[in-house]
């Protein structure tokens, strides 16, 4: 018998099975940070286009936010890989990482190098020049 599952999928059964707290970490960690790093980042590139007299500190603040999650986003990638490596059982079980694992990668990655190639300093450009950046 070949069951395959996704991450929503697999986080619904862990909830029905009793492991909501666990089932909650996951949706977050693996669909919910994601999209807000690529809503941030888009929020980022779009606001430092547009007209002036946005507040730059939050913006700042959002951008080094979306910087800081950036390094532990791989974690995920990581799990996957080495429940594919531990479950040998043979003909019992197997882990076996599909197409979407990869998609899922080159996202993380490019949500990373998209934080580190944005120029903070664009944010302070259009803002209030008695506002500043932070020292």
């Amino acid at each position: 018998m070949t069951k395959s599952a996704t991450i929503v999928g697999g986080a619904i059964e862990l909830a029905e099975h009793g492991a909501v707290g666990i089932a909650v970490v996951i949706l977050v960690a693996s669909v919910l940070i994601p999209i807000g790093k690529f809503a941030a980042i888009a929020y980022l590139a779009l606001s430092v286009r547009g007209p002036g007299g946005r507040k730059g500190h939050p913006r700042q603040t959002l951008f080094e936010v979306v910087e800081y999650i950036g390094r532990w986003s791989m974690i995920d990638v990581f799990v996957v890989a080495i429940l594919g490596a531990l479950v040998h059982l043979g003909t019992v079980a197997s882990v076996q990482p599909g197409p979407a694992s990869l998609t899922f990668a080159l996202s993380v990655i490019f949500t990373m190098l998209s934080a580190q190639s944005f120029d903070s300093r664009m944010i302070w450009d259009q803002t209030d020049p008695q506002e500043g950046p932070t020292p």
